[in-house]
């Protein structure tokens, strides 16, 4: 799969000091150490209704941990996924009356476009669900012959064949060390914890004839009237959501790799289970590290498909706002935060970006440096944006008072660069 067109990255002066970043797993800030190459994953969208700020918020936000990395000397392999086929997607074409894969194609094409709007960088690998399936079926092979998964007998309702993943045989797997794996790694959760969760968010605890309520599916086979793959043994059909991550990561990054990302509605079951699926298939962790963002609502309430109040990138760009300040207005918020959109919080940042833009003719060589400092220290600090944007306001407030006019303008290019390749947002 294409994924879309990555504005070159400004060249600036120095090197940005090494990250310290929030590990979900470890519930603390830790120092992010990857070497020559990080590796980052991040969760891709589910092509029905792209691109809502919920979307748009973990995007912006990994794309500061992708460029805080490569200005401090790392090459970043990045990989994203597609869910080009799942229940939510075939939901929404039913009940919209579109083919499945035509409104996949659709909204992937509007994602790739919001993406690029927003200055986010393009991953190296950008991967959908259907053409990971001839990888997934031997994995789910491999773990159905090692014990490590099972088939579920049919219902009156459902058929017999469906195969699911044992958390409770990944767990018992041997292990050398800290390793291992074990059911609430990522999450913190206790079983009790996980049970209406895991219902929540794709799950089927009470699905009859699976060992522990708790264990995820792996290979849906054939439905009359759903689109099916291939399975080799496992029977046609097609695979379940967290196998699909956990495949193509595994495929595309080293083992581990350093960060995996997304959204914190993903942290359970979605983060935990392709973890216990990395283990179950390799013997080794997935990620070293466990990031994600909060979420994002609308006036006071949560935004969601079901309330239809998403506010969609795509929406905003047709009425005109400048998708610069529609980046503006999600760093001006930590990525950890739960927080809401108003109009009133874009019409602010549209504010903000002007005084940023009448700055930049302004700033000398000096404030434009200390611009960049600011920056660097804090985006290695947990990615914290929002101190970054302070930092930028008072740079702005300062210079009408304090730049002589013989040198004003002459720190621009540096500044500009720093607001782009640090920050994503274009001033010019």
């Amino acid at each position: 799969m294409i994924a879309w067109n990555s504005r070159p990255l400004p060249e600036l002066p120095g090197h940005s000091p090494e990250l310290v970043l929030f590990d979900t797993a470890l519930r603390r800030t830790v120092p992010v150490t990857p070497g020559p190459e990080a590796g980052l994953y991040v969760c891709g969208i589910t092509p029905y209704d792209a691109t809502h700020m919920g979307h748009a918020a973990t995007y912006v936000a990994f794309d500061l941990l992708n460029r805080q990395w490569r200005d401090a000397g790392h090459t970043v392999n990045y990989v994203q996924n597609v869910t080009d086929i799942d229940d939510p997607l075939l939901e929404r074409a039913n009940a919209t009356g579109v083919d499945w894969t035509i409104l996949a194609k659709e909204q992937t094409q509007l994602f790739r476009e919001d993406m690029e709007a927003l200055n986010v960088l393009a991953p190296r690998s950008y991967i959908g669900a259907v053409e990971s399936i001839e990888w997934i079926v031997p994995v789910v092979e491999d773990l159905l012959e090692r014990g490590i998964a099972y088939r579920v007998p049919g219902t009156g309702q459902e058929p017999d064949g469906d195969v699911y993943f044992s958390v409770d045989a990944a767990a018992a797997m041997p292990a050398d060390g800290s390793d291992a794996w074990w059911l609430g790694q990522v999450s913190n959760l206790t079983p009790e914890q996980m049970m209406p969760v895991f219902a929540e968010r794709g799950g089927d605890p009470e699905r009859p004839g699976k060992r522990n309520p708790l264990d995820a599916l792996l290979w849906r086979v054939a439905r009359p009237g759903e689109p099916q793959w291939p399975g080799g043994a496992l029977g046609d059909g097609r695979p379940g959501w967290h196998i699909e991550c956990s495949v193509i990561a595994r495929r595309f990054l080293p083992a581990p790799f350093t960060v995996q990302a997304g959204g914190s509605d993903l942290v359970f079951p979605h983060h935990e289970m392709s973890a216990g699926h990395a283990w179950a298939c390799s013997g080794e962790p997935l990620a070293e590290h466990y990031a994600h963002a909060g979420m994002v609502g609308l006036d006071g309430e949560k935004m969601s498909k079901s309330l239809g109040n998403l506010v969609l990138v795509s929406k905003l760009r047709a009425e005109g706002v400048d998708p610069a300040a529609i980046r503006l207005t999600l760093a001006g918020h930590h990525y950890r935060s739960d927080w809401f959109w108003t109009a009133g919080d874009l019409a602010r940042s549209e504010e903000r970006l002007s005084r940023y833009r009448q700055a930049l003719a302004l700033t000398d060589v000096q404030a434009a440096e200390d611009l960049l400092s600011r920056f660097r220290l804090c985006l290695a600090d947990d990615l914290n944006a929002p101190a970054a944007l302070a930092a930028a306001d008072e740079w702005a407030a300062r210079l009408p008072l304090s730049e002589p006019a013989a040198s004003a303008g002459s720190g621009a290019d540096l500044a500009a660069a720093a607001f782009d390749a640090l920050l994503g947002i274009t001033l010019r």
